[in-house]
């Protein structure tokens, strides 16, 4: 994805609807299919490029879903500061999981994905109904679509376990719930006509729109859903196949845009560009010294801090800084693997020409959870984030974001094979897998099998994806999310400045003990869906 082609695409698409009035009706109409959209492929690509902003909607830099939260903020890996509705939301889901009903739930995207759903199928209605291009073209086209109509199932499938199949545009209310498995056809088989029909890389002129390798690659994650292990092993063997991709040198160079620096790690993202499209990533959760007014707002948990290794290999013992009464010994932060310098901020780590200063009244201030109804830019576990941020961005103030959401890399290819390949018994592979992906982070690895490989495997997930969206849907798949996130209390590294010695002590982040339901694993249908639809009823145990 070489080339940012998504700027200007929503002014573009108001353009070339402008005045249609249907747009938004169930049934395409020759207001709009054959004579404005469909007359040029130079039309049907600005109607197309409006569902490649659903890459980044559901992104990190994104507010399809959670209000624009991270789900990340669900588990022990992110704590968010704030105690209030809104910004606080993912700590009162944690503390009273009650609160998700079928009538509210900001981790719910029922109405807004089914809207986007209606949107692709005009597409791929209109594209085989009026446009005159050659069979070829049409295809290409399909398989843009339905890559998206995949995508967009994908996510309601992972949340609620079922869904309303339609492949066209209709004007019937009442359609049913389909089986989970019939999900996952429909899904897989939307992926291998995308996979069949999109070019391995495009011209210049077209770059940054879905390939070959994109398909494939979120056909391994969907199938790891689906637990259609050798299908996802092939998937992610057709990715390697391609020899198109290749790890980033260094881990922290894996999340920059290809456009600026040809990351071949990069497989799927959205390119963003001042002066637009962009996002507020930094703003939101810089350090307290970059942005008092708003920063800070999720902060790393202590938890995911001690996930990290040494770079030497290891676990350091944490036990000292877990003593009561603190330590006045420095944690070994600098002593951590190179992935954990590129994704965590601590205390005295080097930071746009400055060192953090995350102890009680330093610059980058700690505060009690709890104690303010918002962060205003401190942090409540003594941790900022740095994965991606963007160290050159110092004027928070007036200068939006734009650095790339990088929706999948290859990274995560090597672990869905891993993943596949134990579930398979081919514990070579897996070990080979796990092995590539350490090598890169510096660490060796010591081949493992049966229960101690699967560890394995979701620990690197853990640490290598940190904080890319993955890790509360990978608990929820692996159905360990009432055992990991339930009655639990996660924790900060409290940082005291006493005349100039600081004392570091471990206590909680959270003022209440956390909650995961069983039931959560499949989120409710809405109720308004419910009411509207005779053809299908609450799913159980809703």
């Amino acid at each position: 994805m070489e080339k940012n082609i998504f700027k200007t695409i929503l002014l573009s698409v108001l353009a070339v609807f402008a005045g249609c009035s249907n747009y938004l009706d169930p049934i395409p109409t020759d207001k709009y299919s054959d004579k404005i959209v469909w007359q040029s492929e130079t039309n049907a690509d600005l109607y197309l490029n409006g569902f490649y902003t659903y890459i980044s909607t559901y992104g990190n830099f994104g507010n399809g879903q959670f209000g624009g939260l991270l789900t990340d903020g669900m588990t022990d890996m992110l704590k968010y500061g704030s105690s209030v509705a809104g910004a606080g939301t993912p700590n009162e889901y944690a503390y009273e999981p009650s609160k998700i009903t079928p009538d509210q739930n900001s981790l719910g995207i029922w109405g807004d994905a089914y809207n986007r759903i209606r949107r692709v199928n005009e597409f791929i209605v209109g594209l085989k109904t009026y446009a005159p291009f050659s069979d070829e073209v049409k295809n290409r086209y399909e398989a843009q679509a339905r890559f998206f109509r995949a995508y967009l199932y994908h996510q309601l499938v992972i949340r609620h376990g079922t869904a309303i199949l339609l492949d066209a545009p209709t004007t019937e209310k009442n359609n049913p719930l389909s089986s989970e498995n019939d999900c996952w056809n429909f899904i897989e088989a939307d992926l291998d006509f995308a996979a069949k029909n999109l070019p391995k890389q495009w011209d210049a002129a077209n770059s940054g729109r879905l390939t070959k390798g994109a398909a494939f690659a979120f056909k391994s994650r969907s199938m790891l859903f689906a637990k259609r292990w050798e299908k996802a092993k092939i998937a992610a063997d057709s990715v390697f196949a391609l020899n198109i991709y290749e790890l980033a040198t260094e881990y922290k160079n894996a999340f920059n845009s290809n456009m600026k620096t040809g990351n071949k790690e990069s497989i799927l993202e959205f390119n963003y560009s001042l002066p637009s499209p962009v996002h507020g990533f930094d703003a939101e959760y810089a350090p307290a010294g970059d942005w008092a007014e708003m920063g800070g707002k999720a902060t790393p948990t202590q938890e995911m801090v001690e996930e990290y290794e040494l770079a030497t290999g290891g676990k350091p013992n944490w036990n000292d800084w877990h003593a009561a009464a603190g330590t006045d010994e420095i944690p070994p932060y600098t002593s951590l693997e190179p992935r954990f310098q590129a994704s965590i901020l601590y205390n005295e780590a080097n930071w746009k020409g400055r060192k953090i200063q995350s102890y009680i009244g330093g610059t980058d201030s700690y505060m009690q959870f709890g104690d303010n109804a918002y962060p205003q830019g401190k942090t409540t576990t003594g941790y900022y984030l740095r994965k991606w941020l963007d160290e050159s961005n110092t004027d928070l103030a007036n200068k939006k974001s734009s650095q790339p959401w990088i929706e999948i890399r290859l990274a995560e290819i090597y672990l869905n094979h891993a993943e596949a390949c134990a579930m398979l018994g081919d514990n070579v592979s897996a070990n080979n897998d796990l092995t590539i992906v350490r090598q890169r982070a510096g660490l060796t690895y010591a081949t493992k099998s049966g229960d101690e490989l699967m560890t394995a495997i979701r620990h690197e997930r853990k640490v290598e994806l940190a904080f890319e969206g993955q890790y509360y849907w990978d608990l929820r798949r692996w159905k360990l999310a009432h055992i990991v996130l339930n009655n639990v209390r996660y924790h900060a590294m409290r940082i005291e400045n006493t005349n100039g010695q600081l004392i570091y002590k471990y206590v909680e982040c959270d003022t209440k003990d956390r909650k995961f339901l069983e039931k959560l694993y499949a989120f409710p249908i809405p109720s308004s869906e419910i009411a509207n639809n005779l053809a299908i009823t609450q799913i159980n145990p809703w």
